[in-house]
């Protein structure tokens, strides 16, 4: 199934903490990205299909800063970014150096890339805010990304924060964190997650009310009765 407009504002409208419990009813359990946290508040949930980049330990005769002149780099990797992507970065989870900064991060925003997530960290903090680009990091670090990583390629299987990310899957990110959608389960990610929203909301409505747990959440079967009544009004 294609990530139309509409598959967009669908999921635009499901947390991904419900995207986590729809995926873990299909067997999947690793979907988080560990690390990946809002570098601010009050980004918009995003979706965007993936768009990855990957790094290894920094060696020192690859890992210079005459690097980033080179045809594979994060400068000619920026510039291949798709608009509406979401550039998801494996960093192998390493917080001291900087994967990205405000000149990259400012070009990003400029070709309309949507966000950017990684299990690593930005530097030069004030001038990535300044760019509006939302992101999704484990933090900020001042020493610049081959004092720590070498740059491998992009458009390849990562992985970010744990989780195994192929070109194209589905990224969803919101206050939670960053979750992967499989391309193979995004029509039923689509289907069962509205779905799970309105259970849910109707639950909250009846923990209000002073119903207790039990039988509530997860349902009994009356309680099943109720909820499929109160759909029908």
């Amino acid at each position: 199934m294609p990530l139309d407009q509409t598959a967009i504002a669908t999921l635009e409208a499901v947390s991904t903490a419900t995207i986590t419990t729809v995926l873990l009813k299909k067997g999947l359990r690793n979907v988080w990205l560990r690390g990946a946290r809002p570098i601010r508040t009050g980004q918009p949930r995003l979706v965007g299909p993936a768009f990855t980049l990957r790094f290894v330990p920094a060696r020192e005769d690859l890992a210079t800063p005459e690097s980033w002149g080179n045809p594979i780099s994060t400068r000619a990797a920026v510039e291949a970014m798709p608009e509406g992507a979401i550039a998801v970065i494996d960093a192998m989870g390493v917080t001291d150096a900087g994967v990205f900064g405000d000149i990259l991060c400012a070009r990003m925003a400029k070709r309309n890339v949507k966000a950017m997530v990684t299990d690593g960290v930005v530097r030069d903090l004030a001038g990535v805010l300044s760019t509006r680009l939302p992101i999704w990091c484990a933090g900020v670090a001042a020493p610049s990304s081959v004092t720590g990583l070498t740059f491998i390629n992009w458009g390849e299987p990562i992985g970010c924060g744990g989780v195994a990310v192929f070109p194209d899957d589905v990224i969803v990110a919101d206050d939670d964190g960053a979750v992967l959608i499989p391309q193979a389960l995004l029509g039923h990610v689509l289907d069962a997650a509205p779905e799970q929203e309105r259970m849910e909301a109707w639950i909250m409505e009846e923990v209000a009310r002073g119903e207790k747990l039990p039988g509530l959440y997860p349902m009994n079967e009356a309680t099943k009765a109720r909820y499929a009544a109160s759909k029908q009004k």
